[in-house]
C-alpha cells in the first residue's frame, strides 16, 4: 500500500504528479518562491525552531522573497521572465533541519 502511494505522488511515474509540480513551479516562479517558503512558523511549532537552527542569511534570504511576494502580488505585478528564469523554487533549505527537529 505504501509503495502504491508513492507511486501516486512520485512526478517521474506519474504524469498527473508532474503536471500539478510543473503548475507549482510555475506560480512559485512568477512571485520568486521557494516551496519551502510556504511553511507557516505559527502553525507548527516544529517550523519555527527550524527556521531558528537555520542560519540568519538564510532566514534573511527567505523574509526577503516573501516581502517581494507579497510587494508584487499587491501590486498585480510578476517578477520579469529573466528573473523568473533563474529561480528554483523546489531547492529545499528547510527540511534536513525540520528532520533533525522532528527527530
Amino acid at each position: 500500500m505504501a509503495s502504491l502511494m508513492k507511486a501516486i505522488v512520485d512526478p517521474k511515474k506519474n504524469w498527473l504528479a508532474a503536471l500539478h509540480m510543473k503548475s507549482i513551479s510555475n506560480r512559485l516562479r512568477k512571485y520568486g518562491l521557494r516551496y519551502d517558503d510556504l511553511y507557516d512558523p505559527y502553525y507548527d511549532l516544529d517550523i519555527k525552531e527550524a527556521l531558528n537552527r537555520l542560519p540568519r542569511e538564510i532566514v534573511d534570504a527567505r523574509n526577503q522573497r516573501l516581502k517581494r511576494a507579497m510587494d508584487l502580488s499587491m501590486k498585480h505585478e510578476y517578477l520579469p521572465q529573466d528573473l523568473q528564469a533563474l529561480q528554483t523554487p523546489f531547492r529545499s533549505y528547510l527540511h534536513e533541519m525540520l528532520a533533525l527537529v522532528s527527530a
